[in-house]
């Protein structure tokens, strides 16, 4: 037979364990639990793409000042390359005449490319 007075502590001592550590959760706990945890996985995940956007923008934001920099010293020194012509041509033929010649060769090149422009821009019909 078994020894009853072995029963009392051993019992003893797995409700002492159990007081520490305390009763097991129920369903209603667990899923709240999961539902909390899974609230802030989704805020952790929010916050991290919205970093990760903002870096992004902030990159694409300073390459489009560099750009709008690069295009505006391009432009003026076009504009200094045509003065350049200008007075060039006006020892040869007058500043009036000169002007005429290079603002219509500029013309020209402008409207030969907006019509390469337009071609590319209609479909192609392929026989």
């Amino acid at each position: 037979m078994s020894d009853i007075s072995n029963v009392t502590p051993i019992r003893r001592a797995a409700d002492a364990v159990r007081d520490k550590v305390g009763p097991e959760p129920g369903l209603t706990d667990l899923v709240s639990r999961l539902t909390g945890d899974a609230k802030d996985v989704a805020r952790a995940e929010i916050a991290l793409q919205k970093a990760k956007v903002g870096e992004a923008v902030g990159r694409y934001r300073n390459a489009a000042i560099f750009f709008a920099v690069a295009g505006v010293l391009a432009l003026a020194g076009l504009i200094a390359l045509l003065v350049g012509l200008i007075e060039t041509l006006a020892t040869l033929m007058g500043p009036g005449l000169a002007t005429l010649v290079v603002v219509g060769g500029v013309f020209l090149i402008a409207g030969v490319l907006a019509l390469i422009g337009k071609n590319r821009l209609t479909p192609r019909v392929d026989a």
